[in-house]
């Protein structure tokens, strides 16, 4: 039996239908003839089409089933899901993405900036030459950059500093792009100075913005955390008074 189920932002997921026996059965509250269910049982998989789509479809939906290898008990199992995004705007590739580097005593970090695209929607991963690379690799979030119909993200990969010779990717899919950028071609052999340029300047701008995000983000952290230890202190004056 699969089950699907559909995730507004910020709000518990519903069950939109489930298919049992080829059957595919809706729940109340939603237009069942707008949707409809799939189901190869050769390919193993279960495919869910909306007609028709309005800007109310515009959410997160995932399968699911009921995983009963643990003997007495059942789990259910929910896909990574696929967010569907409503909009008369086109989407677009990310209008520049580059490596940045620093370096630690014994380590050296990469960021991968990928900057300006649309919708938000983006995977980003890290290999090398021969698999992905999932050790010591941190990904951002997506922030929306100084137009609201652009996005843009970071990830962060750190590596031995015995490892600097070795090449790395930072590899991201997006529905408009596919593209893989090597971090060899941060160590030239013979750097030659030269005056700065045009993506020199762009270099500097977009090492801004990553900076003003993150200091942003650990503001916003401190402010949580400044605001929780006030809320215990209040919480132990009241005990005591009332005591």
């Amino acid at each position: 039996i699969i089950h699907w189920y559909k995730q507004k932002e910020g709000k518990a997921p519903e069950r939109l239908l489930y298919l049992s026996g080829g059957k595919a059965t809706t729940e109340s509250g939603f237009q069942s003839d707008r949707y409809t269910v799939e189901r190869n049982s050769a390919w193993k998989q279960c495919v869910f089409t909306i007609k028709d789509v309005i800007p109310d479809d515009a959410a997160t939906y995932y399968c699911a089933y009921w995983d009963p290898h643990l003997i007495g008990y059942y789990n259910k199992v929910f896909g990574s899901g696929t967010k569907l995004i409503v909009s008369d705007k086109g989407s677009s590739p990310p209008a520049n993405s580059e490596i940045l580097q620093k370096k630690h005593e014994n380590q050296i970090t990469y960021v991968c900036l990928i900057e300006k695209f649309y919708p938000e929607v983006i995977r980003v991963t890290w290999t090398d030459d021969e698999k992905e690379v999932t050790d010591n690799v941190v990904k951002g979030d997506t922030w929306q950059s100084t137009k609201e119909d652009e996005y843009s993200i970071a990830s962060w990969l750190t590596v031995p500093a015995e490892n600097k010779d070795k090449k790395y990717y930072c590899r991201y899919e997006h529905e408009e792009e596919k593209a893989s950028l090597p971090t060899q071609a941060l160590f030239p052999v013979n750097p030659v100075k030269t005056a700065p340029q045009e993506g020199d300047c762009r270099t500097v701008f977009n090492r801004g913005n990553l900076m003003y995000h993150l200091k942003h983000r650990t503001a916003y952290l401190v402010y949580i955390i400044l605001l929780l230890k006030s809320s215990m202190y209040y919480l132990i004056v009241l005990f005591f008074i009332y005591r």
